[in-house]
C-alpha cells in the first residue's frame, strides 16, 4: 500500500510539474505574424545556399591565420552592409601565429609498381622543396622510449607511423536523422556519470606532448616525410594539423594523412620486405602573422526601447583544409547570416539589439569566441605555471575568480549552430529548467518541420561554451547528424554537396524566430546560477599552511 501511495504521489508531482511547464509555455507570447513572414521569406526567397556556395566553392577552406579566412571576413562584412546591418566590423584576436596555405600535393608509388596515391598534408607542416624520392619504412613510435630505437635510421626515408586500419563492412547508412524515439530519449536527463573532462584532457595532453617530441625527432633525424593513416575509409581522409602555427616551434618534416585503403596496401608491401619507393611533391606556404586573418566578424540590427540589451547568434567561420569547410562550418555561418537577412527582409524591429558573430579560431580551441568573451564579458586570470602556458588555451586549468565586465549583464542569450548541415530538431537548454517551457513554446510553430525537442542536457565543443562557462546563457541547437561524424567532419568530404538546401532553409527560419522572440520578450532569459570559481591551487595552499605553521 505504501509503495502505491509513493507511486501515486510521484505521479501527482510529475503531473503538477508538467502542468507548470505547460502553463508557463502558454503564457509565453508567440508572434505568429512574424513567424508567417519568416517562413514565407525563407521558403520562397532563401539566400542560404548562395552564401554556402560562396564560402565553399569560391573562397574554399578557411584555415585560421590564412589569406582565405581574411577573404571570408571581407566578404561577410560586405554582405552585412548590403543587407543594411550596422556596426559592422572585425575584431582580431591576434597574436595567433603564422598562416599556412596548401598549393599542391603529389604522392606516387614508383616501386614495386607505379600508382598515384591519395593523401593530404597536415596543416602547418612544410613542403618538400620540389619532387623528392625516398624509401618507405615502418617505424613504430608511440612513446618516448621508442625514439632512441630509430636514431640514425630515418635519414631520407618516408616513414609509416601508424598501424594499418582494419576495414569493416558498412552495415548502417552513413547519414542519420533523429527518429521520434531518439528525440524522446534525448529529452531525458542522463544520470550516468560522464567521463571527467579533465580526464579526457589528460589523455590529450600526453598525445600533445609526445607529438611535439616526435616532430622534433623526425626533423633532427632528417626524415624525408611522414605518413599517417586516416581514421575513415572508402577514400575519405580526415585531416587536421600536424605542425605548429606558433612561429618559433618546430614543424617537423612534411606529414601527410593517407587514405586507409592506400595506407594499408603500402604497409603490407613493406611488411612483406618489398622495396617500396615513393615520389612526393608538396608545396605548402607559411605566411607571417596577419591580424586580419585571425578575426571575429560582427554586425548588428539595432534595438529600440531595450537597445542596450543584446541577443547574439553565431557560428564559426574558420575551417580545416581537407575539404571546403561546408558542414563545419559554412553551413552554420549560412544559417546565421540567412537568419539576420530574414529578419531584415521581413521588416522586424527588435526591442533588444541583435548581434551576429562569425568566429575565427574555433578549430584551434574556440580561440575567437574565448577572446571576445574574455575582452567584453568576463574573464579569469591567465595561469602563471609555465607548463600550463605551453598548452592550448582550451586545455589549461581554470584559474582564479571570474572578473565580470559590464556586458555580462546585458546579454540575454547567445544561440550557436555548429553540428553540421542538418536541420534543427530542438535545442540543448544546458540544464536550465526555467528555459524549457519558453523554448518549447518557441519550437511549437515549427513542430511541423521537425523541430520538437527541448532537452535539459548539456552539449560541448562549440562556441556557446565560451558564454556558458562564464554564466551567460549560451545554446547549441540539436541538429540531425546526417553524415557529419561518419563522413564529413574535418574530412576531404566536407564539401558543398553534403549540405541539403531544405535543411538550411528550415534551420535559418527557426534560428531567426528564436533570436526575434528573445529580443522582444519583456524580460531577459532566465539564467542558471553562476559557475563556481576553481579551488585554490594546491601548491599555494601547501605554502600557506607551511607559513602559518612557522608563524
Amino acid at each position: 500500500m505504501r509503495i502505491l501511495q509513493v507511486l501515486c504521489g510521484t505521479a501527482l508531482i510529475a503531473t503538477s510539474f508538467s502542468g507548470q511547464f505547460a502553463l508557463a509555455a502558454s503564457e509565453e507570447k508567440i508572434d505568429l505574424d512574424l513567424i508567417t513572414k519568416l517562413r514565407d521569406e525563407a521558403m520562397n526567397r532563401s539566400k542560404a545556399q548562395e552564401i554556402l556556395g560562396t564560402l565553399t566553392d569560391e573562397i574554399g577552406p578557411r584555415l585560421t591565420g590564412s589569406p582565405a579566412l581574411r577573404k571570408a571576413g571581407d566578404w561577410t562584412r560586405s554582405k552585412f552592409g548590403e543587407w543594411g546591418l550596422q556596426n559592422i566590423h572585425s575584431e582580431s584576436f591576434a597574436p595567433f601565429g603564422r598562416g599556412w596555405t596548401l598549393e599542391k600535393t603529389t604522392l606516387r608509388m614508383v616501386a614495386p609498381s607505379q600508382v598515384d596515391l591519395y593523401a593530404i598534408p597536415k596543416a602547418w607542416t612544410p613542403g618538400t622543396n620540389g619532387l623528392q624520392r625516398g624509401k618507405l619504412i615502418i617505424a613504430k613510435m608511440v612513446a618516448d622510449e621508442d625514439l632512441p630505437k630509430w636514431k640514425g635510421k630515418l635519414a631520407g626515408a618516408i616513414v609509416l607511423l601508424d598501424e594499418p586500419l582494419p576495414i569493416k563492412p558498412h552495415v548502417k547508412a552513413d547519414a542519420h536523422r533523429y527518429t521520434h524515439e531518439e528525440l524522446s530519449e534525448l529529452s531525458k536527463i542522463d544520470f550516468e556519470p560522464s567521463a571527467s573532462r579533465r580526464g579526457d584532457i589528460q589523455t590529450y595532453l600526453k598525445r600533445f606532448a609526445f607529438a611535439k617530441k616526435l616532430r622534433t625527432f623526425l626533423a633532427e633525424e632528417k626524415a624525408l616525410a611522414a605518413l599517417n593513416v586516416t581514421r575513415g575509409e572508402d577514400g575519405t581522409i580526415f585531416v587536421q594539423e600536424g605542425g605548429s602555427y606558433k612561429k618559433d616551434e618546430v614543424t617537423g618534416p612534411p606529414t601527410l594523412v593517407v587514405a586507409s585503403e592506400t595506407y594499408n596496401r603500402l604497409y603490407r608491401l613493406v611488411e612483406k620486405k618489398k622495396d617500396v619507393e615513393l615520389e612526393i611533391d608538396v608545396k605548402a606556404t607559411f605566411s607571417d602573422e596577419d591580424p586580419e586573418a585571425a578575426i571575429n566578424v560582427l554586425a548588428e540590427i539595432p534595438g529600440t526601447d531595450k537597445k542596450d540589451e543584446i541577443v547574439m547568434l553565431g557560428a564559426h567561420l574558420d575551417s580545416w583544409h581537407g575539404g571546403t569547410g561546408a558542414t563545419d562550418n559554412a553551413a552554420g555561418v549560412a544559417m546565421a547570416m540567412e537568419a539576420v537577412r530574414l529578419l531584415k527582409a521581413t521588416g522586424f524591429k527588435p526591442r533588444r539589439t541583435i548581434r551576429i558573430a562569425l568566429w575565427g579560431g574555433e578549430e584551434q580551441g574556440l580561440l575567437g569566441s574565448r577572446a571576445y568573451v574574455n575582452k567584453w564579458i568576463a574573464s579569469r586570470p591567465e595561469p602563471t605555471d609555465p607548463k600550463e602556458l605551453e598548452l592550448p588555451t582550451f586545455a589549461r586549468k581554470p584559474t582564479g575568480p571570474l572578473s565580470i565586465k559590464p556586458m555580462h549583464s546585458k546579454i540575454s542569450a547567445y544561440f550557436n549552430l555548429d553540428n553540421g548541415g542538418g536541420k534543427i530538431r530542438g535545442i540543448y537548454a544546458e540544464n536550465n529548467a526555467t528555459l524549457k517551457p519558453i523554448f518549447d513554446a518557441w519550437l511549437a510553430p515549427f513542430n511541423d518541420v521537425g523541430a520538437t525537442t527541448t532537452t535539459l542536457r548539456n552539449t560541448g565543443s562549440t562556441d556557446h561554451v565560451s558564454f556558458d562557462r562564464v554564466g551567460v546563457p549560451g545554446f547549441q541547437f540539436v541538429q540531425d547528424d546526417m553524415d557529419y561524424f561518419s563522413r564529413t567532419h574535418h574530412s576531404s568530404m566536407d564539401v558543398y554537396d553534403k549540405v541539403q538546401k531544405s535543411d538550411l532553409t528550415q534551420a535559418s527560419m527557426i534560428l531567426a524566430s528564436f533570436v526575434a522572440h528573445a529580443a522582444n520578450r519583456n524580460e531577459m532569459l532566465p539564467r542558471k546560477p553562476m559557475p563556481k570559481d576553481p579551488p585554490p591551487d594546491e601548491k599555494k595552499d601547501d605554502k600557506a599552511t607551511e607559513e602559518k605553521a612557522v608563524k
